[in-house]
């Protein structure tokens, strides 16, 4: 069984020319995007404390991408960059939650397809940035977020499937793959994730 599909809009080269200049700005973004998929994980646990299926699995992306947060925090010292005070918002983030339905089993669908579109497009750009690297520690580093962000896109979409038909998680799931492709068109390059 499938548990995605396959991202509609391919990112396009400009994107990675701003991340590569100005690539102190996108660790500190990237920082930021771990930080908030570990909380969208545990913020679904505590929205959905009645969908036993799925805690456990979201417990350990929740922890998985805290380390992620880790990690990037770590290469950061090792280069004399500091957090941000304030996470800015995220334009794209932001459209992609405006478009979801309102419905509590809707919107409860829409959060985990949401989730798996946003962690297929994230294992894209950390391949695309692997690929970009010349130093050889970063391009494994980001080959390994790469691999991982990737399985987090299946594990929302296989949790969907625990309470929607296929159809309906299919459906719903080409109309997200094509909204964001879509809205990532209409944004500008920066450093940033998204």
């Amino acid at each position: 069984m499938k548990l995605n599909l396959e991202l509609k809009v391919p990112t396009k080269p400009g994107w990675i020319e701003a991340v590569m200049n100005d690539f102190d700005s996108f660790l500190q973004d990237h920082a930021d995007c771990e930080r908030k998929a570990s909380s969208t994980a545990m913020s679904l646990v505590a929205k959905y404390p009645d969908k036993l299926e799925i805690i456990p699995e979201l417990i350990e992306t929740a922890v998985e991408e805290l380390e992620h947060f880790q990690m990037v925090y770590k290469l950061m010292v090792s280069r004399g960059i500091s957090l941000q005070h304030k996470i800015p918002g995220d334009p794209y983030i932001k459209t992609l939650i405006q478009r979801m339905h309102s419905g509590i089993k809707e919107r409860f669908l829409d959060r985990l397809l949401v989730a798996s579109v946003v962690e297929t497009r994230g294992a894209e750009r950390f391949r695309i940035v692997a690929e970009a690297q010349t130093d050889a520690d970063l391009q494994k580093f980001y080959k390994t977020l790469w691999i991982s962000e990737a399985k987090h896109g299946h594990i929302y979409v296989g949790m969907a499937l625990n309470y929607f038909s296929e159809d309906q998680v299919y459906e719903r799931l080409e109309w997200w793959n094509n909204m964001e492709g879509e809205i990532l068109d209409s944004l500008p390059f920066r450093p940033a994730l998204h």
